[in-house]
């Protein structure tokens, strides 16, 4: 007989106090820390676990901070759909949080009960290390999400985005568009400036305009929200009487974004945004704004965390790969959506 914590087919919902809405962080509103050991890849213990559980069941602990933006609720309901998928899979959500310490205790709670895996988007990769080496050292193996922890032995598997290479094909793709104009003004609306991921997506920007021999004229940062994308947006604006060409980081803050910039009257140059919202490509596709692209940063990266996950405790690999076991780590790449190819990527995308 299934456990009677089996409800709506096979999810369950755990909250630190009540049950609420089923919600997860992204990285669009987080950093990242740079892991600073390193192990072989047979050190984790999860791997002798193959199999299951003894009745067939796979419960699988998912935890991530509170959602508050497009892309977090995409990369939760990805991740639900995508447990839903399988027979074998029963999800166990806990309570989003921004809340490092209740994330913890998430995760504690998901030691005791014996869950067979841990897909963890962590509101903090360094604070959330040590509870994901407990859970390792338990024989519970932990796929990382997003956020890397601040050790290799606290994870499996970690699952990434890649915020460097959105700065990369962002900066190729105006390169590209200004075909060779040396005195182009390239405008930038960046995040939070103090994560990683926004230096990160920054510096990759920088060295994709460099290598055509162009550089960031005009920047600003926001803050991930539809407020802070319009009020950046128009100092930078104001600052600028003639841009060629802007990247912003984030579509849900370029709802903002565009609204400042019909505010202003301005569409003497044109945009690119970052994420891959479906109301950008939406834009995108009918070609009517001054918004002509945008980078993907994938919201299937807990999705993918949950399918890894059940191949991992079933001793599995990957069909595609000549080895026998999941890698250690997976970077999603950042593709570049334009009126070309948008259809490709519509289906598939989050409304922000």
């Amino acid at each position: 007989m299934r456990s009677t914590r089996q409800i709506m087919g096979r999810l369950v919902l755990t909250t630190g106090a009540a049950v609420a809405a089923l919600s997860l962080m992204t990285a669009c509103t987080s950093g990242s820390t740079t892991p600073e050991t390193s192990a072989p890849e047979n050190s984790s213990s999860s791997d002798s676990n193959g199999g299951g559980a003894s009745d067939g069941t796979i419960t699988i602990g998912f935890s991530g901070p509170a959602a508050d933006h497009g892309w977090l609720g995409a990369i939760n309901s990805a991740a639900i759909a995508e447990a839903e998928k399988y027979d074998d899979v029963e999800l166990i959500v806990a309570e989003g949080t921004n809340d490092a310490n209740l994330q913890i205790s998430q995760v504690e709670t998901f030691i005791n009960d014996g869950v067979d895996a841990i897909v963890l988007l962590p509101t903090d990769g360094a604070a959330l290390t040590d509870v994901a080496i407990r859970a390792m050292d338990a024989g519970i193996p932990v796929i990382n999400v997003d956020r890397e922890f601040s050790s290799t032995f606290a994870a499996r598997t970690t699952i990434l985005g890649d915020n460097y290479g959105m700065g990369v094909s962002a900066g190729t793709y105006i390169c590209e568009q200004l075909d060779g104009k040396k005195d182009a003004v390239v405008a930038e609306i960046a995040g939070i400036d103090s994560l990683p991921l926004t230096q990160d997506r920054s510096k990759g920007f920088a060295d994709a305009l460099d290598d055509c021999g162009l550089e960031v004229s005009n920047r600003v940062a926001a803050d991930f929200t539809v407020q802070g994308g319009e009020a950046a947006a128009s100092q930078l604006l104001s600052a600028a009487p003639k841009i060629d060409a802007l990247w912003n980081h984030d579509d849900d803050q370029g709802v903002g974004v565009l609204a400042a910039i019909d505010a202003a009257n301005r569409d003497e140059f044109f945009m690119v945004g970052g994420a891959g919202s479906a109301n950008v490509m939406r834009s995108i596709q009918a070609d009517d704004t001054v918004l002509k692209a945008t980078v993907i940063y994938p919201s299937t990266q807990a999705a993918d965390g949950i399918s890894l996950a059940r191949l991992i405790v079933l001793g599995e690999g990957l069909d595609e790969l000549t080895g026998s076991s999941i890698p250690r780590t997976i970077q999603l790449d950042a593709p570049v959506v334009t009126k070309e190819n948008v259809d490709t990527y519509l289906p598939t995308a989050f409304e922000s």
